[in-house]
């Protein structure tokens, strides 16, 4: 994946609300329910969840900045500086000491006592290897099958389970460093990072979300079409609706062994961007005729 700064058109310095305002006014441009049957469209929208999951988090973006992880949030590989010391000490006046690495990032002397230790220890399982992997919100909630390749240039077939959440660690058996000896391969160890989504978030097993809807639909009812995690649905929208109901789809939550949550909708009452004046005569001369107070509930201010 590409610079994630790039991909968000952020400097490299830019403030976390820079970043995060940046990534909402992507997201909502290239969303794929704007763009039905666009492949870039939607290509462009993971590239842009992906970046700002790491950019977005200060803790990766740190992690990011310093060389740790790379722009998919998979680790780098760190060569260790460990040096020959006993060379140095040993050799002739006038030495100049220099670093000799061998093929695994040990020295020569390291090497040798590796080798010497291995041989005599006799058979031993591998090392376990730990990975970042960024997971599409979609995909965490309802499970996936992905083929990835890492940092280090290892490919792996990745069941993502449904319901998976963000910081667990996906274990798969065998995917590790070979064994010595005969003995069994160390285990791939996988940090999940679940990648942030514009319109929903997750409430344990329960996904919510706002939905926008007129005046008119609000006040006389209507049948809108609403996203989901598993499509888009038709809801009815209840006559005398307001900002804040919300509604409940049943089973459109996070797929779970112990049954799928739900997914909760609230309504926002969104007034057009330019509003005509005969809306603003109707509605001025209607609250002259039936005067209410929506701030009665607030109490009185100082």
């Amino acid at each position: 994946m590409a610079d994630p700064y790039e991909i968000l058109g952020v400097k490299r310095d830019a403030k976390q609300d820079e970043i995060r305002s940046a990534y909402r006014k992507l997201a909502k441009l290239h969303h794929p329910d704007l763009h039905p049957g666009d492949k870039s469209a939607e290509a462009r929208f993971k590239d842009i969840s992906a970046a700002y999951g790491i950019v977005g988090d200060e803790a990766k973006r740190a992690l990011f900045d310093s060389g740790k992880i790379d722009a998919s949030g998979n680790e780098t590989q760190q060569r260790p500086e460990r040096e020959s010391y006993r060379r140095h000490a040993e050799a002739e006046p006038g030495f100049k000491y220099e670093r000799h690495w061998s093929g695994d990032g040990l020295d020569d002397d390291d090497l040798f006592a590796g080798l010497f230790n291995r041989r005599s220890r006799g058979p031993s399982r591998g090392a376990d290897i730990h990975y970042t992997f960024a997971v599409d919100f979609i995909d965490a909630v309802l499970g996936a099958k992905k083929r990835a390749v890492m940092a280090d240039g290892k490919a792996l077939d990745i069941t993502i389970p449904a319901g998976i959440t963000d910081g667990q660690t996906l274990r798969l058996r065998g995917q590790g460093q070979p064994g010595h000896g005969g003995a069994e391969a160390g285990d791939a160890l996988l940090a999940i990072h679940v990648n942030p989504h514009p319109n929903f978030r997750r409430d344990g097993n329960d996904i919510r979300s706002t939905l926008p809807v007129t005046p008119g639909e609000a006040l006389g009812g209507a049948k809108v079409a609403v996203p989901t995690v598993s499509g888009t649905v038709n809801v009815t929208v209840p006559k005398g609706s307001n900002t804040g109901t919300v509604l409940r789809l049943r089973g459109k939550g996070v797929a779970a062994k112990s049954g799928a949550g739900d997914h909760f909708i609230e309504l926002q009452v969104v007034l057009p961007s330019a509003p005509d004046d005969d809306l603003v005569k109707a509605v001025t001369e209607w609250e002259a005729k039936h005067p209410y107070d929506p701030r009665k509930t607030m109490g009185a201010t100082a």
